[in-house]
């Protein structure tokens, strides 16, 4: 939508605060996360333009005045995409102007929330949601690839522009109506996140405002690890889609314009896709013939594909719009980068023992006589409280270097060890570790966890 690019000169939306204090360097107190939640909810009420945790007055609205709805949650301690989040929020005039089309509905909890119709990726701290008043989903928003930077994921600016684009698919619903069904997925294991045998001891449907508030609060990230431990706990070997969820576009070799709705930045060379034709500067209208407004729909619909091996897209390029098939490899979801994610502190927990590790360095590989295809993983972090302090409690400090982890001594990335021992470690099961600590080798014990 080029005509909406007029109207998104950040330089005039600007934004109250800047980047340094939104992004915190340090773990936020309890207190101070007390502070946050309470204060968003004074000031959002105190303002009156959004609706405030309250979906069912959302879609009385959205019934009225015909209007689609806009819903963003929100999980307010986390600090990713702070910055996106304030701009949206902000009491701007150029904002306001797209947000005045939409019944707008911001929701800082998942307690309470549809499993069947929110699903998205749950490692995410902001995502939003539009949906037609009857709540058919027009589509997603929100994306993320990374622990802290967002940048390059989302900004408001393409925030904006999905917008226009689900505008437009709402304006021709019913033009669009039988596409969308697939925006829906399948039934969930439980109706409400409190409903997880993860959760349900601890959490109600509501937050408790008259208490403390961020206790009672379920966190997105959390949603996803109770959906990962129920899924585990099955005796049947874990799916992809469950490893590796909604995978980012990269891993066909497709990086999304994080400024512009559905444009593609650039395709990498020998990839899937620039082997299907496409370019920098197309423009994904469709993926599996549901209409695209961000990269978050693409993600969907990836996420969805089960054993497909080839993906459909509808291109538009220079004003014309041709179809484009991407051949989907044998394991193309395991290119996707599991280490960012909240969730995958589980899975340290569970096959590491609580490690956080980082890539050596070619010269640290040299000190170490390490050959470059040998493992070479840095202890960064040792969990320091159980469950997480397994290998704490075995011995391994940070500063340790990984050469082999039981049967595995290749080189590889945190993400690919983490995938290896997930899939082939058994609960219960210890695996020898050899590594490097200063000048001396030795081999723990790593326990795996269930």
């Amino acid at each position: 939508m080029r005509i909406l690019r007029p109207f998104l000169n950040l330089a005039i939306i600007g934004t109250s605060i800047t980047l340094s204090n939104l992004v915190a360097t340090t773990p936020v107190r309890a207190q101070e996360r007390e502070i946050k939640v309470r204060g968003d909810q004074s000031r959002i009420l105190k303002e009156g333009f959004w609706i405030y945790n309250n979906l069912p007055k959302g879609f009385e609205q959205a019934k009225a005045t015909g209007k689609p709805l806009l819903v963003v949650f929100r999980c307010i301690p986390c600090e990713a995409c702070a910055q996106l989040d304030e701009s949206v929020i902000d009491d701007n005039p150029t904002v306001r102007k797209w947000l005045n089309q939409f019944v707008p509905v911001r929701i800082v909890h998942t307690n309470g929330m549809d499993m069947h119709k929110f699903q998205f990726d749950y490692d995410q701290s902001w995502a939003a949601f539009v949906l037609h008043a009857d709540g058919t989903i027009i589509g997603r928003y929100g994306t993320r690839s990374h622990q802290t930077e967002s940048d390059d994921d989302v900004s408001l600016e393409g925030f904006l522009e999905s917008l226009g684009q689900a505008l437009e698919i709402h304006r021709d619903f019913a033009k669009h109506r039988s596409q969308l069904v697939a925006k829906t997925g399948p039934k969930a294991p439980v109706d409400r996140p409190e409903e997880f045998p993860k959760l349900k001891e601890k959490y109600g449907s509501t937050l408790d405002y008259e208490g403390k508030v961020v206790a009672s609060c379920i966190h997105c990230h959390q949603v996803g690890e109770a959906l990962f431990t129920w899924k585990r706990s099955e005796s049947q070997p874990l799916a992809p889609e469950v490893i590796f969820p909604y995978p980012n576009p990269k891993v066909l070799g497709i990086v999304m314009d994080p400024s512009r709705a559905r444009t593609i930045k650039s395709v990498m060379a020998e990839s899937a896709a620039e082997q299907a034709g496409l370019k920098a500067g197309d423009e994904i209208v469709t993926c599996e013939s549901q209409p695209i407004i961000s990269t978050a729909d693409i993600q969907w619909v990836l996420h969805h594909l089960g054993k497909q091996t080839v993906v459909n897209l509808e291109v538009k390029r220079g004003g014309a719009t041709a179809a484009h098939q991407v051949k989907l490899a044998e394991g193309w979801r395991e290119r996707d980068d599991i280490a960012w994610r909240a969730t995958s502190w589980q899975v340290r927990r569970m096959v590491t023992g609580g490690l956080k590790l980082d890539p050596i360095t070619e010269a640290e590989r040299k000190s170490l006589q390490l050959p470059s295809d040998a493992l070479g993983l840095r202890i960064k972090h040792v969990g320091q409280f159980a469950p997480h302090d397994l290998a704490k409690r075995a011995g391994f400090k940070v500063g340790d270097v990984l050469i082999k982890v039981g049967a595995w001594e290749d080189r590889m990335t945190e993400s690919q060890l983490l995938v290896a021992l997930l899939k082939h470690a058994k609960p219960g099961q210890s695996l020898p570790v050899e590594l490097a600590r200063g000048d001396r080798r030795l081999t723990l014990p790593l326990p795996v966890q269930p």
